[in-house]
């Protein structure tokens, strides 16, 4: 298939740039894959559409606070974005890195962490030296650092910051790890949880580390050119066994974002359920078959993006855009802070 099978056009003002008042309040398009009839309601209707049985796998991964706003010893303005951790440095995003010299130190959030230029690579990112630890370094970032916003979040990183450290991670993180959330999973409230137990909807984690790789657009114009990035992902016992529970009993096993998918789609294909963990780099495209996800909970992704093949290969290209154009019209919020789909 070809890139522009996954075009839509977007004006700008269907980009969410704040999240909704309240989690759950975000609306929530039910698209039914079986006739391509869509449902609109609000997200804490989820309870509504599930049945009792149904198994959510969520992703568990926590996102760092890996966005760095400092200066130069020259006063000039530099921002950083913590990618990855290598040996005793950190793959990062630097803008207003042109004239940054090897070896120089820059400082960031007033001084409350400093850095050495390591390094340029290949890829347009660079490495960063810092004076302490791995812990340590984390345990400062949750202190100082700023969340990782998208790109198409059009507003300064210092606007908002302690809401946007509440609101771009889920209320069941847990486990470290991630550049970017996984947004599908934002949605959900204590309340909403609660309710899904009272119905008998089960759930489990998971965790997938996000990384820059869900916004790596795809250049290729045959999309089965495009190379994915791989993510490190774990499957623990319990929560293999609650999937293998479910697909043996026959009830829906329903992913909470593309993240989980691609972790449970690659699992399913390494051999009999168990505790699995390592890197993925699944590329999930229309023709692929389905063999653990049954039901999928998602938000609305950007054109021409992974993210949206992903979906129109579980409920199909047509059935998804038309759903994407009718969203436009009834003015949906799209993309990390925007509105959900559950598809069914």
């Amino acid at each position: 298939m070809r890139i522009e099978d996954f075009d839509y056009a977007l004006p700008p003002g269907w980009i969410a740039q704040h999240p909704a008042a309240r989690r759950d309040e975000s609306r929530l398009l039910v698209l039914h894959r079986d006739s391509g009839a869509v449902e609109h309601r609000r997200f804490r209707d989820v309870v509504e559409c599930l049945a009792p049985g149904d198994l959510l796998v969520l992703n568990d991964t926590k996102v760092i606070p890996a966005r760095l706003v400092g200066r130069r010893a020259t006063g000039g303005r530099i921002e950083a974005l913590l990618v990855a951790a290598e040996g005793d440095v950190w793959r990062a995003m630097l803008k207003g890195s042109a004239r940054v010299k090897l070896g120089e130190r820059l400082a960031f959030e007033g001084g409350a962490l400093t850095a050495t230029f390591y390094g340029r690579l290949p890829d347009g990112q660079v490495h960063l030296a810092f004076p302490m630890g791995h812990d340590e370094l984390l345990a400062t970032l949750e202190r100082v650092g700023r969340a990782p916003l998208p790109p198409y979040i059009r507003r300064p990183p210092e606007a908002d910051r302690e809401a946007d450290l509440a609101r771009y991670q889920t209320v069941y993180a847990r486990r470290p790890g991630a550049v970017a959330a996984p947004t599908a999973g934002l949605h959900f409230t204590p309340e909403v949880f609660a309710a899904l137990e009272a119905k008998g909807i089960c759930r489990t984690t998971l965790t997938l580390h996000v990384g820059l790789g869900t916004f790596k657009p795809v250049v290729s114009e045959r999309i089965e050119d495009h190379a994915m990035h791989a993510e490190w992902f774990d499957l623990p016992a319990e929560a293999a066994a609650a999937v293998a529970d479910a697909r043996a009993a026959g009830r829906r096993v329903v992913a909470v974002g593309t993240t989980a998918t691609r972790v449970l789609e690659t699992v399913a294909r390494q051999g009999p359920w168990g505790a699995r963990s390592g890197w993925t780099d699944l590329f999930i495209t229309p023709g692929f078959e389905f063999h653990a996800v049954d039901a999928l909970i998602t938000n609305f992704h950007l054109p021409r993006s992974t993210l949206l093949m992903l979906v129109a290969a579980f409920a199909g290209r047509e059935r998804v855009l038309a759903a994407y154009e009718e969203a436009k019209r009834l003015g949906y919020r799209f993309y990390s802070y925007g509105d959900a789909m559950l598809i069914v």
